[in-house]
C-alpha cells in the first residue's frame, strides 16, 4: 500500500490514479466524464491540473463523499471539509447577452483530446473591459474557471438541458 499520498480535496487527479490505480475506476463512476482519462493525451493534461475537489464539482458530487469513497477504498482515515468552492449558479447582475463579445465552443476541441484552457486564457486577455466571454464546455471545467477567477475574472455558469455547461466570464473591476 502506498501510504505517502494522503488523499485530500486538493489531491491532483492524476497524483491520486498514479499512487493508487484502482482509484480510477472509482472516479469514473463518480465522474462519467473522467471516462475520458483513458485517452492520454487528456490524462497528461486534464487529470494533472484537475484537484479532486474541481473532480466532484465537475460530476456534480459532494467533495467529502468523493475524498470518503477514495480513501475507504485505499484504507485512509474519513475526511470531513467545512469550505467548499462554490461555483456561481444565480445569473448575476453584470451579465446581459448584448455584452457577449466573444464566444468558444470546448467540445470539437475536448473531442480531439485538445485542451481548451490556453485558448480560453488568450481570449480573456485580450477581451473588452465589460464585455462577457461565453464557454461551452461537456462537463464543468473547474479548473479553467478557479484559473480565470485567479485572474479577476468573474463567472456565471449554467447546466443546459443536454448536460453541457455555458460559462460566462467578465472581467472584474480591481
Amino acid at each position: 500500500m502506498n501510504d505517502q499520498l494522503i488523499i485530500t480535496p486538493k489531491t491532483k487527479v492524476l497524483q491520486a490514479i498514479e499512487a493508487y490505480p484502482q482509484l480510477e475506476d472509482i472516479l469514473i463512476s463518480y465522474v462519467p466524464a473522467f471516462e475520458k482519462l483513458k485517452n492520454p493525451v487528456l490524462r497528461r493534461t486534464v487529470a494533472k491540473i484537475a484537484t479532486l475537489q474541481q473532480a466532484a464539482a465537475i460530476g456534480n458530487v459532494k467533495v467529502e463523499d468523493l475524498i470518503n469513497r477514495l480513501r475507504a477504498e485505499i484504507g485512509q482515515d474519513l475526511f470531513t471539509q467545512n469550505d467548499s468552492h462554490m461555483y456561481v449558479t444565480e445569473t448575476p447582475a453584470w451579465y446581459s447577452e448584448s455584452l457577449i463579445a466573444a464566444e468558444l465552443d470546448a467540445r470539437p476541441m475536448l473531442a480531439a483530446g485538445e485542451h481548451p484552457v490556453n485558448q480560453v486564457m488568450e481570449d480573456l486577455k485580450v477581451l473588452d473591459n465589460g464585455k462577457i466571454y461565453k464557454l461551452t464546455a461537456p462537463f464543468l471545467p473547474a479548473p479553467l474557471i478557479d484559473k480565470a477567477s485567479s485572474m479577476n475574472y468573474a463567472h456565471w455558469m449554467k447546466k443546459e438541458d443536454d448536460g453541457s455547461y455555458t460559462i460566462y466570464f467578465i472581467a472584474t473591476q480591481n
